[in-house]
């Protein structure tokens, strides 16, 4: 008895010889979160940069991180009387630095937008100017000579004239739920990722902006809780298949007062994904896209007339994909760099402004993800792209021409870079599944590192002593001989001689990875957490996901969840294998598009997983947005069997295993509608299932206790139920 005991209490000192990860060290006390270079922002001159700390803008040199300057002191300056120096959030300059906006109480809408209390401070005249006499403003900017500060009031385009100290109002019919001036429609910001609307002309003297009319968009209402009688909010949402905003664009003529409508063609059921002045301030250029995404138009408009000319058109069998960097206008050379996966990796074209292709700029396997910075003076071009591999991310720079390609990140990992305004330096904030890495400035030219600027020397030693589990990327073959990438963390004291438990983490929606060489913030931490307790925790991208080709990447489409099921099942079917775990103990999780690849591999998965926990999932493809829903299965009237054949809630009854549903009431991406006919489907199949409802709280669930709620709630069911 004495000699069990003994042996008892040993294990038990070897077990925890280490810290523990909590959850509250996690989501509360944030022992783990690593450091960044918060506010940093470049100057004009390549050798300053600037933040804000305490109320005060201050410069810094960049070779030596010593202040050279206070810009301004918000404290000692009049502002607002609804505002203090502590109020102001965030800053811009204007392009010569003489002026800045100061933006307070920022209020957030969806994503990407919000509103915000807006000045000015003039550093020359020392004047504060107050925009909309105070009242809450969205995406404020500069004219490019500064002058002038543009921005949308109650739906309506306005510009400010800073030496007049008068405000324009450029548009009037702006209307909650029927027409938006300048900014975009919830599906625009969502799916096309963008908020403000309207542009200045190289010159200033023009605005462009775009007009949505959502009158015949249907509406959708979110019950918000908190009072005695629970309110509505109530958006307009464009299904799949529904009617979709009406969209134009305009130019308007500040010299002349005058608006001029761009011809985009009698077809109105159509998308604008974006719009950008040419080098030419008569020009400006428009995408115009048809309703399923497989069309794409690069149009010149005529600034004076709005007459339009087709430049480019680019066709796919399935979609065209939209980024921000899909297109650029160097100023100082007359043609367009285009980002386009015609030959089946995503690259770099050169265009001439007639629309005729000069050359092909990258080439080979791989994708580039980004472009980052141009340098017109020394015609190079910076990108991020996956040729060392698909799990991570590198930075190359490249002439105009398409020669003297070079790497200029050795670290291994995934790499997220700041190119100074001349393109003199660059920050290179780095990391690995493993390590969360640095931040640092680093010569654009060479590559060369200048000096070290966060080295997260705290959270890694922290990280030394908190018994992190072991970190393996693999892959593997599938029957149908197509390999996938994978990820695995064991516990620490692994042992191949035992039995492990499994839990995978799936996302697997089009374009997305999880699995990279890149530090998980939170979920690492989560993840390494379970793993203390016994479990290896996994996850596969399945066909689908991005970094590996158009191929790899579109397979999916018009039937999403078909192939991403059949992969992550053959994953399943792989780690079962394996001599450390127990093929009768493997679970999944998923957020979102993740939730989504959960219920299915519960429902169509035939008993594959113990154990399942789907957050804020969509259930029926019918429920979700119009842009994102067609541009990867079509229209519902175009292809029924694509929405229901891999719908999970149509497979209600064959559900097995223990099973968690939780979503926010108020998410206004994947609507509570999804989880609510879930529920209906569940119980009239007469299936048993745990579910936990967030009040008010949107697709991230998030704020105050919230985040460390759901995890506690997750973690809880994960111990009992795997």
């Amino acid at each position: 008895m004495k000699k069990t005991t003994f042996l008892f209490l040993w294990v038990i000192q070897i077990t925890f010889s280490f810290a523990q990860i909590t959850l509250q060290d996690i989501w509360l006390n944030r022992k783990y979160a690593p450091d960044f270079a918060h506010d940093f922002r470049w100057m004009k001159n390549d050798e300053f940069y600037s933040e804000m700390e305490n109320a005060v803008i201050e410069q810094f040199s960049i070779k030596d991180e010593k202040k050279v300057a206070t810009i301004l002191d918000l404290n000692k300056i009049g502002l607002a009387t609804s505002i203090s120096a502590n109020d102001i959030e965030s800053y811009q300059f204007n392009e010569d630095e003489t002026k800045i906006l100061l933006i307070a109480k920022s209020e957030p809408i969806y994503r990407h937008s919000s509103k915000e209390i807006c000045q000015i401070w003039d550093s020359k005249t020392k004047k504060v100017s107050i925009l909309q006499a105070g009242k809450p403003i969205s995406n404020a900017a500069f004219s490019p000579d500064g002058s002038k500060v543009g921005y949308v009031f109650e739906n309506n385009l306005y510009f400010y004239d800073l030496a007049t100290d008068k405000a324009t109002q450029v548009t009037t019919d702006g209307k909650q739920n029927e027409i938006i001036n300048g900014a975009t429609d919830w599906v625009y910001e969502e799916e096309f990722s963008f908020a403000p609307a309207f542009f200045w002309s190289p010159k200033g003297d023009r605005i462009a902006y775009y007009r949505f009319n959502e009158k015949e968009v249907k509406e959708f209402s979110m019950e918000m809780y908190g009072t005695l009688y629970p309110t509505q909010y109530t958006f307009k949402y464009p299904k799949a298949g529904e009617k979709n905003s009406v969209v134009d664009i305009f130019v308007y003529d500040l010299t002349g007062n005058k608006v001029v409508q761009a011809d985009l063609g009698k077809e109105t059921d159509i998308y604008i994904p974006r719009i950008r002045w040419t080098q030419n301030n008569d020009i400006l250029a428009v995408m115009r896209m048809n309703r399923l995404q497989n069309y794409l138009d690069v149009l010149h408009v005529n600034a004076t007339t709005g007459k339009a000319s087709i430049m480019l058109t680019e066709t796919s069998d399935t979609y065209v994909e939209i980024t921000d960097d899909k297109w650029q206008f160097p100023t100082n050379h007359p043609d367009m760099l285009w980002m386009s996966e015609q030959n089946g990796y995503n690259h770099i074209y050169r265009y001439g402004i007639d629309g005729k292709l000069i050359s092909q700029i990258t080439t080979g396997d791989f994708d580039v993800q980004q472009i980052v910075s141009i340098d017109e003076k020394n015609d190079k071009i910076y990108f991020l792209s996956t040729e060392v591999s698909p799990t991570e991310k590198h930075l190359y720079s490249i002439g105009f021409d398409g020669k003297n390609k070079k790497r200029l990140t050795d670290a291994a990992g995934t790499h997220d870079v700041s190119f100074s305004t001349a393109c003199t330096y660059y920050i290179d904030a780095y990391s690995t599944a493993t390590n969360p890495g640095k931040t640092e400035l680093r010569k654009a030219k060479t590559g060369d590192l200048e000096k070290t600027l966060v080295d997260n020397k705290r959270v890694t030693e922290t990280l030394a002593g908190a018994g992190m589990g072991k970190t393996e990327f693999f892959s593997f073959k599938t029957s149908e001989n197509v390999e996938l990438n994978g990820w695995m963390i064991k516990p620490k004291d692994f042992s191949p001689k035992k039995k492990y438990p499994v839990l995978m983490y799936v996302y697997g929606g089009p374009g997305i990875n999880t699995v990279n060489n890149a530090w998980g913030y939170s979920n690492t931490m989560w993840f390494n957490m379970l793993a203390q307790k016994g479990y290896i925790v996994i996850s596969v991208d399945n066909r689908g996901t991005g970094g590996r080709g158009a191929k790899f990447k579109k397979c999916t489409y018009a039937n999403l969840g078909k192939v991403e099921l059949q992969d992550q099942l053959e994953a399943a079917k792989y780690i079962k294998k394996l001599a450390y775990v127990d093929a009768n103990r493997v679970g999944i999780w998923g957020w979102s598009y993740g939730g989504y690849m959960t219920a299915l591999c519960m429902t169509k998965g035939n008993g594959m997983f113990k154990m399942g926990i789907s957050v804020a999932p969509v259930t029926n493809w019918r429920f979700y947005d119009s842009i994102y829903t067609e541009r990867y299965l079509q229209t519902p009237q175009e292809n029924a069997k694509g929405y229901d054949d891999n719908s999970p809630i149509n497979y209600a009854k064959d559900l097995q295993g223990k099973y968690l549903l939780v979503h926010g009431s108020a998410d206004d991406n994947v609507h509570f509608q999804n989880s609510m006919e879930w529920v209906t489907a569940l119980v009239n199949a007469g299936k048993p299932f745990d579910m936990m409802a967030y009040p008010n709280k949107n697709h991230s669930i998030g704020g105050g206790m919230t985040r460390m709620h759901l995890y506690q709630k997750m973690t809880d069911y994960i111990l009992t139920n795997l």
